[in-house]
């Protein structure tokens, strides 16, 4: 099915989707916070993992990594860092459809999300800290699966 908006007009409203604060991922899951009465988290906490080089095989594009990673959650006391995945920009393997338009330009997109994704992960859980990922149409079905999920990692 083509395209309904004009290039300029497809450009303008995918740069309007804001990387923080999104409705049907982080906010959702904030909410279920306060609902289920879940305390110690922190948003968008920098964690510092600067001086992690990659090495060999896990070396990315970039010459080093990032200085730090920014988790939507974070429960600094039981060093539990939560992402909260959108389907679309992280590529989720249950819904993920590919953009039929511009597809390389996506394919290298999404493929960069899931590797800063999985670069993330890897560099906290180096450092001692737990990771979980939660994917925006399982916070969509099933919300008190992923806050029993989240308390069963915090040890509640």
């Amino acid at each position: 099915m083509p395209d309904v908006f004009t290039q300029s007009k497809r450009s303008e409203v995918m740069s309007r989707i804001r990387g923080k604060g999104n409705l049907s991922t982080e906010m959702r899951l904030a909410r279920l916070f306060r609902e289920w009465g879940v305390t110690g988290w922190r948003r968008h906490l920098k964690l510092r993992v600067e001086g992690r080089e990659p090495s060999g095989s896990q070396r990315s594009t970039r010459s080093r990594s990032q200085p730090f990673v920014k988790p939507d959650f974070v429960f600094p006391k039981e060093r539990l860092a939560v992402f909260v995945d959108g389907c679309f920009w992280h590529g989720c393997p249950r819904c993920y459809q590919k953009p039929k338009q511009n597809a390389k330009f996506w394919r290298e997109k999404i493929g960069g999300n899931q590797a800063r994704d999985r670069r993330a992960s890897r560099e906290l859980r180096a450092l001692g800290w737990s990771v979980c990922r939660i994917w925006e149409c399982r916070l969509k079905k099933s919300p008190e699966v992923c806050v029993r999920r989240i308390e069963r990692m915090l040890g509640r």
